[in-house]
């Protein structure tokens, strides 16, 4: 797959390219976003949820680090992780588990880039951006590894 690039308009337009991306996504995948304070990173989590009809509401798991989300009509579970409060601290990290996860959920990480790459051999790279004084979003992204 070759590096691939869509303009976000909307809320809307961010969730349905995660509901897209969801379908190409199995158990053991790895979805890493990276991007700015409000680029969407959360509700591309939302579309890549319902692509794969895990249950349960999907938000930001800023404060509990990361939120597991039942399988649900696909029978592949969630796990949304917000590594942003981890800095870089590999030890806490681990101590999540994202490894042992990965056998049975796809595990989204926002705020992963350089930091989570190291749990599967190869991950999905979600750059978002937002133009300045602007709702319009920008998603680049490819298959590393």
């Amino acid at each position: 797959m070759t590096q691939q690039r869509r303009e976000l308009p909307t809320v809307a337009d961010t969730e349905a390219l995660g509901r897209e991306l969801a379908q190409d996504l199995k158990a053991g995948d790895l979805v890493v976003l990276d991007g700015p304070l409000g680029a969407g990173k959360t509700a591309l989590t939302r579309g890549i949820a319902a692509g794969l009809g895990v249950q349960g509401r999907v938000s930001s798991p800023t404060f509990i680090i990361a939120r597991q989300h039942r399988p649900g009509e696909r029978a592949i579970g969630l796990v949304h992780v917000d590594a942003y409060r981890l800095g870089g601290d590999l030890d806490e990290l681990d101590g999540l588990d994202l490894d042992t996860e990965l056998d049975h959920a796809v595990v989204v990480v926002e705020w992963g880039h350089g930091v989570v790459e190291h749990l599967a051999d190869r991950h999905l790279l979600v750059r978002l951006t937002r133009e300045p004084e602007s709702d319009i979003r920008t998603a680049v992204w490819d298959w590393l590894g």
